[in-house]
């Protein structure tokens, strides 16, 4: 991938791929710049810009087929192949990322689930998965060639999970704890701030209600 691409344009392409899925869904074959500005929002010029940094797309007075567009936008994110992916917290939160069938759909297999405290009732059959205790996370992360560690365990143990994912041979990291992880270069990180996210929103509330 052309490392010059900015992560703002980075982004984007999900939003592009996830419309051009809807668009195929209703037998949409055929769509120009301007009806995908329509759609989503950004403008027609914004729209040829982001796609022109990962190559030619589109023709002038035909626009973008919505196939081939999807499947190219598809491998650029790398979803041309399938990902198996652990999750560290067995919680409401560890559940749901679970229990989520789009995942699978998108070629990401949750393939183990553990948490500090597997015995826990509450736990039982996640997703058809028995969740394990943290002191098989190492082995079970090598032996079943997983790529991806998902953290969703409290903050007091986020980055001791990071860590283990670390030593055990994990690419990237999706976490969802309210701390700041220290990782290698090597390894990539994508935090998901939730209460961030939600203090946003409110923030432009406010700014609408002044």
């Amino acid at each position: 991938m052309n490392k010059q691409v900015s992560i703002t344009v980075i982004r984007r392409i999900p939003k592009y791929y996830r419309h051009l899925t809807e668009l195929l869904e209703k037998g949409v074959n055929r769509i120009s710049s301007q009806e995908l500005s329509n759609l989503i929002g950004f403008t027609a010029s914004q729209i040829r810009q982001d796609l022109n940094n990962f190559g030619g797309f589109g023709q002038q007075g035909y626009g973008y087929n919505v196939e081939e567009l999807r499947d190219e936008l598809g491998k650029i994110l790398g979803l041309d192949r399938e990902y198996n992916a652990v999750i560290s917290g067995a919680g409401n939160l560890g559940h749901a990322i679970s229990n989520y069938k789009g995942f699978k759909e998108a070629g990401f297999n949750i393939v183990g689930v553990f948490d500090k405290d597997p015995e826990n009732p509450r736990h039982s059959n996640i997703e058809k998965l028995d969740v394990k205790p943290i002191e098989e996370l190492e082995s079970f992360i090598k032996k079943h060639n997983v790529e991806i560690g998902i953290i969703t365990i409290s903050k007091k143990y986020a980055q001791e999970i990071a860590d283990i994912y670390v030593k055990a041979g994990i690419k990237g990291i999706w976490n969802f704890a309210p701390v700041d992880l220290k990782l290698p270069k090597n390894v990539k990180l994508e935090d998901v701030r939730l209460s961030e996210s939600l203090y946003t929103l409110t923030y432009f509330i406010q700014e609408t209600v002044e």
